[in-house]
């Protein structure tokens, strides 16, 4: 897993501190779109790196995107 995904799961770790929509902070820290950054992290999520970075977090992911599917 690169920098990038790191980064990445640290915010959306991050994330229910600050509460409110994550566009601005997503913008500011990568510089991408909110889509874009939602598409690197739905691929995150399936990375096997990624669940052993942080498991409870990927799987809580997981379990979020499956509900919406």
């Amino acid at each position: 897993m690169d920098d990038l995904g790191r980064r990445i799961l640290k915010l959306e770790h991050q994330y229910p501190k600050y509460g409110g929509p994550k566009d601005h902070q997503i913008r500011e820290r990568f510089g991408v779109s909110a889509t874009t950054y939602f598409q690197i992290l739905n691929t995150l999520i399936d990375d096997p790196e990624a669940a052993w970075e942080d498991p409870s977090l990927v799987n809580r992911l997981r379990r979020l995107r499956e509900a919406t599917i």
